[in-house]
Parts: C-alpha cells; sequence; structure tokens
C-alpha cells in the first residue's frame, strides 16, 4: 500500500475503471495522452463505487512479489482470496490454485471468471486452458481488480460463478524510454527482462515492446527445468473521435511438476518432498515418478485490437481478438502398451516408424529379449519394489527376470491445440430524465474457438539410461476435436436518483459444445449448454460524507466445459450447467487518510461439476482415455464476510489490513463423491487474515506482509491452518549518472520464516508449499 495514495489519482487508472464499469468516463478518459509508467499510481483497494464487491491490487502487492512471480501471485492479499502455487515462481500450472468464496480454479474445477484487459483468457483449466500468467509479464502489469461475487454484468468468461479477475496491462509511456530488469533468486533462478518505450511514433501515438526469459528449477531435489520465454507489445492511437489500442502476446513455457500428496502420514513423514524423484535409475516402474518426466509445455499467442468510439451521446468500445494455445502434458508409464497382435513376430510397437492409430490395449509389455519378445516374470518370485505408491508387483521388478533382460517404458503426450476468434462490442448511453442522469448499457460477446486434443505413446529409447523418447508415437490412443461457439449479451439500466443509484439488468448465453471423435465417430456427442436469462440487479446510496453502502444481486453461471464431453460413457443428459445466486451487502468509507469496506455475502451454487482425477494414492490409470472425469455432485451453500482497510499511519508508513470469513457447505451431494450435506468445501478456508505494513523514505522502501489461513478440509483429511510473511527492502535512485533515469534495487523473500504447510488442496490430496525464497532484482531506466 502507498501512503500517499489519496494525493494523487492517474488519468490512466480512471481510464481503466472506466473501461471495466462501461461508464461513459471512458470516453473522456481515453482521449487524453497516456500517462507514463512511473506517473501510475494505483487502484484504491477497497474498490469503485458499484453495487458489488471489488477489491484491487495496489503497487505494495506487486512489490511483496518478485519479477519473477506469476502474475496470479499479487492478488493473494485481497479479502476473500486464496493463491496457492507450488512453488515462489508459480512455475507449475498442475499444483495452481485460486480460491473465491468457496469457489475454486484448480485441478478439479474452473468456477472463477478471468479476463485480461477485459477479454476472455479461454478457459483456465489445465487440459489446454490459460491463466492470466500465460498472456502478461509481471513488469508489464498495471493491477488486478478483483469482482468477488456478483461482478459486472459485462464480464466475459464461462466460468464466472464466483465473480471475476480482470488483469490489466500498462499503457505506453509518452517518452522513449528503455527498462532492463534482472532478477536473480534461489533453485538456479534467473530473469531477464527488457520493455523499451517508444515515445510518439505517429501522430498522438505510442508504443512499447518487450522481451523476457527466465529459468529456475523445483525446490525440492533441484532437478526441475522449468524455462518462459515471453515476448510482447503495446501501442495506443489517439485519434480525434477514436483511441486505438493493440496488444500481443507470445509466452512459451516448460514445467516440470510438483507431486501432490495423499495424507497428513505423509506429509509428515517428509515434509519437503513430494515423493518424485531427480535421478533416473533404470527401473520403469521406480521411473513413473521421475521429475522432468511429469511435464507441462504450453505455447500461448494472443492478440487483440480495440477502438473506443463516441457517437453523439453514445460511447461504444468494440475489440477482436485471437488466440492460439498449443502443448502437451507429460507423464512416464512404466510399460509398453500392446496394441498389435504381432503373434511370435515379437512386438512391433517396439520399432520405430509403426504408428497405431485408435484400438483398445490387448496388455502390456514390462521387460523383453534382445529380441524384442515379451519376458514373463519368474514363477513365485515376490516383488521387492516398495516405491512409489507402495510398491508394484513382479511383473515391474528386474530381479524376477534374467540378468539379460531389457526393461521398457513409454513416454504419453496428452497433446492439445486449441484457437480462438472473438468480439465483444459494448455501447453506452447517458441521457438526462428529468434532473435524473441514466444511464443505458449494451453489449455482447461472440467466440469461436476449436480445441483438438489426443494421447500419443511414444517409446522411451533406452529405459535403462534415461527418459529419451522416439518422436514418432507407436500408439494414438484418441483424437478428437472439441468445438464451442458462445453468444452472451446483455442490456443493463442504471438510473441516479440523488439519493441513491439503481440498476437493473439482464444477459443471457448460448453456448453451443461438440466432441467430434476423430477415430470413432459413432462416439461424437453435442449439446447445447445455454443459460436461463440472468438477472441482476443493484443499489448504492451515500449516507454521510465519505459513506456509501451497497447492495447487489446476480444470477451467475458457467456452460459445461468442452471436457466433459471427452468421455463417451457420460450421460450428458445428465449434466446440467452451473449456476450462483450471488447477494452482496456492504459499506465503504473513504477519507483523506483511510478507506475502508465490509460486505456480507450469500450465494447459492447449484448443478455444481466437479473433475475425478485418475491420478490418485495408489498410482496412475494411464490408460484411461481420460487423467478423469466430470460429475454433477450436488451443490454449495455460501456465507460469509470480507473486511478490507487502507491507512496511511503518516507520509511514510502505511498499514493495510484484510479479513475474510467464509462458510461454505456442499448441499445435497450425490453419494459418489463421498461428501455429506453440511461438510466444508473442499479448498475453502473459513478463516483468512492479512496485515501488511509499508514504509517508504526518500529513496528507501520496504514492507512486511503476514497472511494466516485457517483449516482446509481436502475430503478425506482436514489440512492445518498456517502463516507466511513476505518481506521486501529496496532503493530507488534517480539520475544516479547521466544517461541512467533511475536505478531500482529490490529484495524479496517470501515465507520470511520457512513456514511448513500444505498449499494447494483438492479432493483426496493437497501440495506441499513453497518454503523460505529469496530474490534480489535490479532495474534501470534509460
Amino acid at each position: 500500500m502507498n501512503p500517499t495514495r489519496f494525493k494523487q489519482r492517474s488519468l490512466l487508472a480512471l481510464s481503466v475503471l472506466a473501461a471495466m464499469a462501461g461508464t461513459p468516463v471512458l470516453a473522456e478518459a481515453m482521449n487524453a495522452p497516456a500517462a507514463q509508467p512511473d506517473e501510475i499510481e494505483e487502484v484504491t483497494v477497497v474498490g469503485r463505487s458499484v453495487s458489488y464487491a471489488n477489491n484491487a491490487t495496489e503497487e505494495s502487492m506487486l512489490k511483496q512479489q518478485s519479477s519473477m512471480t506469476s502474475v496470479l501471485a499479487t492478488i493473494d492479499n485481497l479479502p476473500g482470496v486464496l493463491i496457492n502455487e507450488g512453488d515462489t515462481f508459480g512455475s507449475d500450472d498442475w499444483s495452481t490454485s485460486i480460491s473465491i468464496r468457496g469457489f475454486s480454479v484448480d485441478l478439479d474445477q474452473q468456477q472463477i471468471g478471468m479476463t485480461v484487459d477485459g477479454i476472455a483468457n479461454g478457459n483456465s483449466n489445465y487440459g489446454g486452458g490459460a491463466k492470466a500468467n500465460r498472456y502478461i509479464d509481471t513488469e508489464n502489469l498495471r493491477a488486478v481488480e478483483v469482482s468477488q461475487g456478483t461482478a459486472d454484468i459485462a464480464s466475459r468468461s464461462h466460468e464466472a460463478l464466483g465473480g471475476t479477475i480482470n488483469f490489466t496491462t500498462i499503457n505506453p509511456g509518452v517518452e522513449e524510454q528503455l527498462t532492463v530488469s534482472s532478477t536473480f533468486g534461489e533453485f538456479d533462478a534467473q530473469k531477464l527482462f527488457m520493455r523499451y518505450e517508444t515515445g510518439e511514433i505517429a501522430a498522438d501515438t505510442y508504443a512499447w515492446i518487450s522481451m523476457s526469459t527466465q529459468e529456475n528449477s523445483d525446490w525440492m531435489t533441484h532437478t526441475a527445468e522449468n524455462t518462459r520465454d515471453h515476448m510482447a507489445a503495446k501501442f495506443v492511437s489517439y485519434l480525434s473521435n477514436m483511441d486505438i489500442t493493440g496488444y500481443i502476446s507470445y509466452d512459451d513455457t516448460h514445467e516440470d511438476n510438483y507431486q501432490r500428496i495423499f495424507s497428513l502420514e505423509q506429509f509428515a513423514q517428509s515434509p519437503a518432498w513430494d515423493e518424485l524423484t531427480g535421478n533416473w535409475t533404470g527401473v520403469p516402474y521406480i521411473d513413473q515418478s521421475y521429475r522432468r518426466g511429469w511435464s507441462t509445455l504450453r505455447e500461448n499467442l494472443f492478440a487483440y485490437l480495440e477502438a473506443n468510439m463516441t457517437f453523439g451521446d453514445v460511447d461504444v468500445k468494440a475489440n477482436a481478438y485471437w488466440h492460439k494455445n498449443e502443448g502437451r502434458g507429460d507423464w512416464v508409464p512404466p510399460y509398453i502398451v500392446d496394441v498389435n497382435d504381432d503373434g511370435s513376430e515379437g512386438h512391433s510397437e517396439l520399432v520405430h516408424g509403426n504408428t497405431y492409430e485408435g484400438g483398445a490395449a490387448l496388455g502390456q509389455i514390462f521387460f523383453v529379449d534382445a529380441n524384442g519378445n515379451s519376458l514373463s516374470p519368474t514363477a513365485d518370485c515376490e516383488s521387492s519394489l516398495t516405491f512409489p505408491y507402495g510398491g508394484g508387483g513382479a511383473v515391474y521388478d528386474p530381479a524376477c527376470y534374467p540378468a539379460n533382460a531389457i526393461p521398457v517404458g513409454s513416454y504419453r503426450h496428452t497433446n492439445y491445440d486449441k484457437q480462438r476468434t472473438g468480439i465483444n462490442i459494448d455501447a453506452v448511453w447517458v441521457a438526462q430524465i428529468g434532473d435524473m442522469e441514466n444511464t443505458l448499457r449494451a453489449g455482447l460477446w461472440y467466440e469461436d474457438y476449436e480445441r483438438k486434443e489426443n494421447r500419443s505413446w511414444q517409446k522411451i529409447i533406452d529405459s535403462r539410461i534415461g527418459y529419451q523418447f522416439d518422436e514418432t508415437p507407436y500408439w494414438v490412443q484418441y483424437s478428437s476435436e472439441f468445438p464451442v461457439e458462445t453468444l452472451m449479451y446483455y442490456v443493463e439500466d442504471e438510473i441516479d436518483l440523488g439519493v441513491a443509484t439503481l440498476r437493473v439488468g439482464a444477459k443471457k448465453f448460448n453456448v453451443d459444445i461438440e466432441k467430434k471423435d476423430l477415430f470413432v465417430p459413432a462416439n461424437s456427442l453435442s449439446v447445447e449448454s445455454d443459460s436461463d436469462v440472468l438477472f441482476s440487479a443493484g443499489v448504492v446510496a451515500p449516507v454521510m460524507d465519505g459513506v456509501e453502502v451497497f447492495a447487489g444481486f446476480a444470477q451467475n453461471y458457467a456452460a459445461i466445459k468442452d471436457g466433459v464431453l471427452e468421455s463417451s460413457s457420460v450421460d450428458i443428459s445428465s449434466v446440467e450447467p452451473e449456476t450462483a445466486d450471488n447477494i452482496d451487502l456492504g459499506v465503504r468509507y473513504v477519507a483523506a487518510d483511510i478507506s475502508a469496506s465490509l460486505t456480507y455475502y450469500s450465494i447459492d451454487f447449484d448443478n455444481r461439476i466437479t473433475y475425478q482425477s485418475a491420478e490418485e494414492a495408489g498410482g496412475v490409470d494411464y490408460l484411461g482415455e481420460l487423467d478423469g472425469t466430470y460429475v454433477n455432485v450436488g451443490g454449495v451453500q455460501s456465507d460469509g464476510i470480507e473486511v478490507a482497510m487502507d491507512y496511511s499511519i503518516t507520509d511514510k508508513l502505511g498499514l493495510y489490513f484484510s479479513y475474510t470469513h467464509n462458510n461454505s457447505e456442499y448441499k445435497d451431494p450425490a453419494a459418489s463423491t463421498g461428501f455429506v450435506d453440511g461438510q466444508r468445501v473442499v479448498g475453502s478456508a473459513e478463516d483468512m487474515f492479512v496485515v501488511s505494513l509499508d514504509y517508504t523514505a526518500d529513496v528507501y522502501n520496504m514492507g512486511l506482509s503476514t497472511k494466516y489461513v485457517g483449516e482446509r478440509s481436502a475430503g478425506s483429511f482436514e489440512v492445518d491452518s498456517y502463516t507466511v510473511a513476505d518481506f521486501y527492502l529496496g532503493a530507488v535512485v534517480d539520475s544516479p549518472v547521466q544517461g541512467i533515469s533511475n536505478i531500482d534495487v529490490r529484495l524479496t523473500i517470501n515465507n520470511l520464516f520457512d513456514s511448513s504447510y500444505l498449499g494447494t488442496v483438492v479432493n483426496g490430496g493437497a501440495w506441499i508449499g513453497a518454503p523460505r525464497t529469496a530474490a534480489l532484482n535490479l532495474k534501470a531506466s534509460f
């Protein structure tokens, strides 16, 4: 938190917030020159004057995270929000989770909307989705606004049951400038970043371009090869009656995963190890846990072009966007799948160049002789394998085969490819009705995307020496395409009565989802996942100087995910879209040196769809066509309070505080889930609070932030509460020498006191939280 926050507001902040609110301030704000980066103050933490809860990041929340950290971590201190990632740098999507008011984004479910500069992110799921960290580099992040519950009616997302998170990028500055940044941290972490601000490149047109590369290992075995290369560019052109903005980003990421643990006993036995290994042993059963074989590879290319226009009394914002996502998820099954009946002629699956498409597994091949013939274990041999998953039988144990037996294994890829194109149009008309101002808003979102997915099995070239694999698969298990077409349209009217501002609105989704099975056309499916008309209403009323009360209601909706159609055995007629009725009641207070908010919320969530993973304590079902399946499992009832306060104690010292009390319970759960009515929702903490102190004096700045997270349920066991603290210390020196405008040095230490805890929690498992991690950043502007 910045103690001088109330003394200055940049025009850019007004512009961004107006764009998200859809108010007529947008056109006026966007007609002004862009603010320089060092002129940007911040969005007020306690939120905009709207009829629903919303909070936004401020500068100190960005400082509490290193420049290597993903943009997701910057919102962790906001009320109601819990972010957990496998390590401090957020370099593993597999172990990442976001929780708000009992709604989650994790491996199991996607129930929170996510947008980038107001544009839909294309789903947040692991299997082909993309969270905001795939689109934005930390150094290019302007601010993040979180609408915890009812959210704005114009929010674009298939997943916005529990509100929307909007990540915004910085606008170009008006002066030419080069910024170079280097970050070095523990666990072999390093990042190089550069951004060039062009200044005015044409009449009233400004731009920037940036590039970065980073890498780090894991904090457990120190063997992961996590890399990320990112490029982005943005321009803004201010014309007489139109502003045009363009943005493009490219992100290429390779992540080696962290593994979940499945019991408190496992955590107590080894609280700093997830049972993935760092050394290749040559025994396939053990090497299925080799960390470099548990990988996520993704490339994302995203671009949009937006125009803000004024036609008389009507302001119009329109954009078009395009997104391509491709990559894969890896596992290392400890066998070759026998998919072709070769009789006594050996196994053609072991011969390079042979690829079989579709069909069913005839069996598994574990060890072969020099001629490629499958071997069987010695009769009555008892396996001595005890790791992983409690050990394997004789078919996996090399001691149960002749000394010259050759182990064989697979490198399994789940390959993803998705392309999206879409348009957004919003119009705002302000008119006078007597002495009252009336604002009519309307808009639409159309998106057409197609996701392709196939499962390929590659032979490991020699399982005795390493995990290098044959690029030509011996089996493509399945191949499917998932076309999805979305149309969302809305209308909202807001009238200022003087004593209060009232709004009422309605929106609707039309979503068509299809599965095309390229191997077995008879397994193709299609479903309409349309919503009912979704109503919203709200009121904001000032009650005294600096104090306002608000109330809001919204019917939220999430479409059936295309992943639900992956299994041909799914009874799609029994799966319904998820819905949630959200109510917010609250009060906000803003004065010269303090701002605060208090919100009560109540949520009724129906038709909850959850993902049941194929990876569990007993091992992985590698042969299942799904890594899990989706089912409707009843609903959730949530209520609670959220408190936020930002207080400038002096002009140098500031205090930020947030508190969340959340009660989220399952209602009428399906018997197959193992949950009972009234049981706490998995991964949802009942209590959380944050206390942050930030100090700025002359060139120096420092801060200490502490967060408490209460107990959470993992279904079969309870996860203890934990407390973590983050610390930063830095200095900014202006014009240290000729040619350098400023130098910024900052040390960041996350989990300062090295707390041991469980982070992301899902049904039946949890990931171990990251230890104390330090990073040093040096940034210079020329």
